[in-house]
């Protein structure tokens, strides 16, 4: 196990917020990862790191891994989320640079988590989570939705439940909401 994902491990078990977490291959593309999830039940989410366009303010953005965005259809989304919290809007969206990505989150390209908020400590990254992983309809088991992610080393995912994993999103206190993102 890392540093990293062990830093993840350790933060949850301190907060008491079960989960449970399994090591694999190198999985740094969902294509890669698919090879080695296993068949839990969760959803595994796909996860990207976006800066808007003056690069002072970062997303991450988490959605369904079978899915892909529409960059354009995402800034539009965006805009239209945060003009009606009056917050300023993101304008053009762009990935963020590998620098960026271990400024905010302390990760790599390839291991992209929400559980690098751990390492966010000025609470600057804003976290869109898609609408849909709130349906029961992409759970096997709709009584117990449970999500899967890199637990900041795309060598381990750790599947949590989406209570508790809400549970984590309170305790690391980043901005967050959900946002039908397709």
């Amino acid at each position: 196990m890392s540093e990293r994902s062990q830093k993840v491990l350790d933060f949850l078990k301190a907060h008491d917020i079960p989960f449970s977490c399994y090591e694999h291959p190198e999985g740094k593309t969902i294509e890669e990862a698919k090879r080695w999830w296993k068949d839990d039940g969760s959803v595994h989410c796909k996860n990207i790191f976006m800066r808007n366009h003056k690069g002072n303010q970062h997303y991450l953005i988490c959605f369904h891994c079978d899915h892909d965005l529409d960059i354009h259809d995402l800034e539009a989304r965006l805009k239209a989320a945060l003009l009606a919290q009056g917050k300023n809007s993101p304008g053009k969206l762009s990935f963020a640079s590998p620098e960026r990505m271990m400024k905010y989150l302390g990760l790599e390209p390839g291991s992209v988590s929400p559980f690098g908020l751990i390492n966010d400590a000025e609470h600057h990254v804003h976290l869109f989570l898609d609408a849909a992983l709130l349906d029961d309809k992409n759970y096997p088991q709709p009584d117990r939705k449970t999500l899967s992610f890199h637990p900041n080393d795309c060598r381990g995912t750790v599947v949590i439940t989406l209570e508790d994993f809400e549970r984590y999103l309170k305790e690391v206190d980043n901005s967050y909401e959900y946002l039908r993102l397709y």
